[in-house]
């Protein structure tokens, strides 16, 4: 189908900013110009507040003052090079409010500065403390759920995988499962919207370092079928102007191939990025509804 009227609008809204590719950026300048774009936010919560995950920045959303909430601990997109808690705020407020369960959004440390493993590492020692504390935050330790989106789907899927404490789902929004960047979408959607296969190699570049482009904790999609069998029940979120489309794809037939419960969904006519663009597209809003939903009927059922 053809590119969404509403996303066309907002890309000729973005493209008149006049922005130089990422690619032609340095790590810094990405980084600026993402604060420069931050959007105020825009939905109230019932308690925010900023904590130190084992040494890892997080920020806490709870939607009341219940004291057995599930817990989802997310991880915010940005090529593991750019985003931080304040990027994702209003995504994170949407997943919190609409599940009905806490959130905890992770600031991990981001490449090139800290590049493969570091926000890996920071990842799973969040979610160890996640699971560790959540008692303390008004959780329950046996309703733990991990999300994320683009770069920060990818580490919750690596997560889940690795399985550092029990979990009971996993929110994946067009997460990267393929660092090799061969999948067919990379050449259909190569200067796409947002992001292209360019940007995408750019930010892979920073971030794995030394690291092998098929390494399972890299690539989730090259994991063993023993290890994705043994991970938590799933909701796989992509776009079809997205160059990471059909390795979100993939990921999401091979878990449901082997027997993990899993729900996919492409949204036709939406570009990467769209999920976190909630205040300008009705599928954005949709999306963060449908994550919303599957996150809070997992945590309410464990």
């Amino acid at each position: 189908m053809p590119l969404h009227p509403q996303a066309a609008s907002l890309l000729q809204v973005v493209a008149s900013l006049g922005d130089p590719p990422i690619e032609e950026q340095t790590p810094a300048q990405a980084r600026s110009l993402r604060s420069a774009r931050a959007r105020a936010e825009s939905q109230p919560v019932h308690d925010v507040r900023d904590l130190d995950a084992g040494g890892v920045a997080a920020r806490l959303y709870r939607p009341n003052d219940r004291d057995d909430l599930g817990l989802l601990v997310y991880f915010h997109g940005g090529g593991w090079v750019v985003g931080d808690l304040d990027s994702h705020d209003n995504v994170c407020r949407a997943l919190a409010t609409g599940s009905g369960h806490a959130v905890l959004s992770v600031d991990y440390r981001l490449a090139p500065e800290h590049p493969f493993p570091a926000p890996l590492e920071d990842a799973l020692t969040a979610t160890r403390w996640a699971h560790d504390h959540a008692a303390e935050l008004g959780c329950r330790t046996d309703r733990v759920a991990v999300g994320g989106d683009s770069a920060g789907a990818n580490l919750a899927a690596v997560v889940a995988q690795l399985g550092p404490v029990p979990l009971v789902y996993q929110l994946l929004v067009y997460p990267v499962t393929d660092c090799t960047r061969t999948q067919p979408s990379y050449d259909e959607n190569a200067d796409c919207y947002f992001l292209s296969k360019a940007g995408m190699g750019w930010f892979i570049e920073h971030y794995l370092g030394d690291a092998v482009t098929t390494d399972p904790r890299v690539s989730p999609l090259f994991a063993a079928d023993h290890v994705l069998a043994a991970t938590p029940p799933a909701l796989v979120i992509t776009a079809e102007f997205d160059p990471l489309r059909d390795e979100g794809d993939a990921y999401a037939i091979r878990l449901a191939n082997l027997g993990v419960p899993t729900s996919h969904v492409r949204f036709g006519g939406m570009f990467h990025g769209f999920f976190s663009l909630a205040d300008f597209l009705d599928d954005g809003r949709a999306a963060n509804a449908l994550a919303a939903a599957a996150v809070g009927s997992a945590l309410s059922r464990a």
